[in-house]
């Protein structure tokens, strides 16, 4: 089983959201000497919760300050931007971090209505022509021609070089995965947001309906789950909280900063609300190492896959640490 690292650089309360990125410098150089074997920074705007707004600037840091770990994006809101300009970010990226650097392409705003339109004015179409973007960025990033009658053929991203980002598309439904295996390119279908739903149906179309390209002959699928370990049971429930309280907020349109174990113990719950931490509860992966490792290793069977990014979000930086330490152990990793 192959472990990967999702980020999204939470914010928690009691402490200002720029400590977040740095947070996230610091898990990154840890969970490369564990052995994690990619690194993923997350897209998010106008968010109270999540700091992580520009992947391409903290995957350069990242990559700048770590050896062998492989740094990306998890992902791109590839309808907020121009094409050419994600190919060149990513161009530079490669070149320097050679053979280190994943884009993974996303089609969802990763905000809400009026900040899409705020980076796009075109956002309300934008998404409509993901797959030709996908096609243009997979062009200028490889220095190959664009079709004959576009309009911006004559054009190339720089610096070229011998070596090329891997591209995944992300996605938490199947339109993902039928534009992964139109082109050809690894999948990662986003568990955590889903909660499970679709996620095998949509890996079976992706497997179904790839079409092989020169770089990767064969399907290749990865699912991210949110993941939680602890030494006992116990903390891991207590860490656990936090995230609890949040999702019950996110479904009420709250980003709120990530509360404490304290907070969310003194959170006043209504028998509604209980009701669906029992459910989220349920699905959820957290507990001791072996047990979150076995329903891991379960699911990753279940949805045919042999590649789980992990995300995890706890208030205290040391609780997610040790968190992909125990996790890492678990399952065999090779650290430096």
């Amino acid at each position: 089983m192959r472990l990967s690292v999702l980020d999204q650089s939470t914010v928690v309360s009691g402490r200002s959201p720029d400590m977040s990125i740095r947070e996230s410098l610091a898990l990154a150089q840890h969970c490369e000497a564990l052995g994690y074997a990619r690194y993923w920074c997350a897209e998010h705007h106008n968010s109270a919760s999540i700091a992580g707004s520009a992947p391409e600037i903290l995957i350069a840091a990242i990559a700048a300050t770590t050896q062998r770990i492989r740094v990306g994006s998890a992902g791109v809101m590839l309808p907020h931007y121009a094409a050419l300009k994600v190919a060149e970010q990513f161009r530079v990226l490669d070149a320097i971090a050679p053979g280190r650097i994943d884009l993974g392409l996303g089609r969802a705003p990763g905000s809400d209505g009026l900040t899409a339109y705020a980076l796009n004015p075109n956002a309300a179409t934008a998404s409509e022509h993901f797959p030709s973007q996908v096609r243009d960025v997979l062009a200028w990033m490889a220095g190959a021609p664009l079709p004959d009658n576009h309009p911006f053929r004559a054009i190339s991203a720089q610096p070229q070089g011998p070596g090329l980002p891997e591209t995944w598309i992300l996605g938490s439904s199947d339109f993902g995965a039928q534009v992964a295996a139109h082109f050809g390119l690894p999948h990662c279908f986003a568990y955590f947001i889903s909660e499970g739903h679709g996620a095998a149906e949509a890996l079976a179309l992706y497997r179904q309906r790839y079409q092989p390209s020169p770089r990767h002959p064969e399907p290749y699928g990865a699912i991210c789950v949110w993941a939680l370990a602890a030494d006992t049971a116990e903390e891991a429930e207590r860490l656990f909280s936090s995230r609890a309280l949040a999702r019950l907020w996110r479904d009420r349109g709250i980003f709120a900063p990530l509360p404490s174990p304290e907070e969310a113990a003194a959170y006043s719950y209504s028998e509604a609300e209980r009701t669906k931490l029992e459910s989220l509860r349920r699905r959820s992966f957290f507990g001791t190492p072996d047990v979150v490792a076995a329903r891991l290793r379960a699911l990753a069977a279940e949805v045919g896959v042999e590649d789980i990014a992990i995300l995890t979000t706890t208030h205290d930086p040391a609780a997610r640490r040790r968190s992909y330490s125990l996790l890492a152990a678990e399952f065999g990793l090779q650290g430096s």
